[in-house]
Formats: structure tokens, sequence, C-alpha cells
């Protein structure tokens, strides 16, 4: 479970369970939520890595795994958060209904470091893929990681290291 004390600027190293997931996976868990089907992961007190990891090198546990755009997933994260989800990886700011939904269902929305995808993969210890198989690297991939280097983006009170940024920059 996630401590819900944590703040907005929060600096803290993850070991445990995530899973990846992109745009398409996404989509399939908020249709399968709607329609009231069984997910193929469980999302209570999941937390989803927006990432879809590159082919894995011989020798290597995955691939360059670093986050992609967090707003590509806004339009299904409400949907995802009410089913369980407890956190999310990613980058970039997040839009208004996202905020409130964080909010509202005590979430944490985590930021990780773009553009340094070979060295996050050196905190997987384990990979594998779990569901959509047939979406290739957006497959929802089980990670287990271990003291993976993430940033509080989104407090479970709704603080947003974003919040004002637009207005300070000239």
């Amino acid at each position: 479970m996630l401590n819900t004390k944590l703040k907005v600027g929060d600096k803290i190293f993850f070991s445990g369970t995530i899973y990846t997931a992109r745009d398409q996976a996404h989509k399939r868990l908020a249709e399968a939520l709607k329609k009231g089907q069984r997910l193929p992961i469980d999302l209570k007190g999941a937390i989803i890595y927006y990432c879809g990891p590159t082919k894995t090198p011989k020798g290597k546990i995955i691939g360059s795994c670093g986050p992609t755009t967090s707003s590509r997933m806004d339009e299904f994260t409400p949907i995802l958060l009410k089913a369980g989800l407890a956190g999310m990886i990613g980058k970039g700011a997040r839009s208004q209904e996202v905020i409130r939904a964080i909010k509202k269902y005590k979430a944490v929305y985590f930021l990780t470091y773009a553009g340094c995808g070979a060295l996050l993969a050196k905190y997987v210890k384990k990979a594998k893929p779990v569901a959509y198989k047939d979406l290739g690297p957006e497959a929802i991939y089980q990670l287990e990681v271990r003291d993976f280097p993430l940033i509080v983006g989104i407090d479970a009170r709704g603080n947003s290291v974003y919040k004002g940024a637009s207005t300070k920059i000239k």
C-alpha cells in the first residue's frame, strides 16, 4: 500500500511490484471496467508505470524503460483510480480531472527521470508480460523493481509540482 502521507516533491526509492501500461492497454482496461468484465491484473493497490519497454537485449532483464507522457492516459485514469489503482508513474503534468480523481481516491502520481530509460532498466530485477501480449512493447508487463527513483508529482491531497508552472514561464 502506498503511503498517502507522501508530499509533493518528496523523493523516494520504490521497491516492489509495478505494472507497465500505455495508451492501448489503458483503453482496454477502461473498456473492460465499463463492461463489468474481469481485468487481467488486480488494480487494487497497484502502481502503473506509463512505459513501453524496448526489446530486451541478450543477457538483460529488460530493454530501455523510460516514462512516456502521462497526459495521454488522462481520459482513462479516473475509472482506473475508482477501481483501486493506487499510483501512477510517468512524466509531465496531468489534467484537472485527473488531479481531482487522485485526491478523491487518495492515490499518488509519481514522476521519474525522462531520457534515462537505459539507466532505469538497471532498477528492474524481474520483468514478464502478463496481459495484452498482442500489443508487443505496449503489453502490460509486471516488473519487480528495487530502489526505483521517484518524485511525488501529485500527492494524495491533490497538490501538484506543476501548480503555477505555466504562469512562471516567460
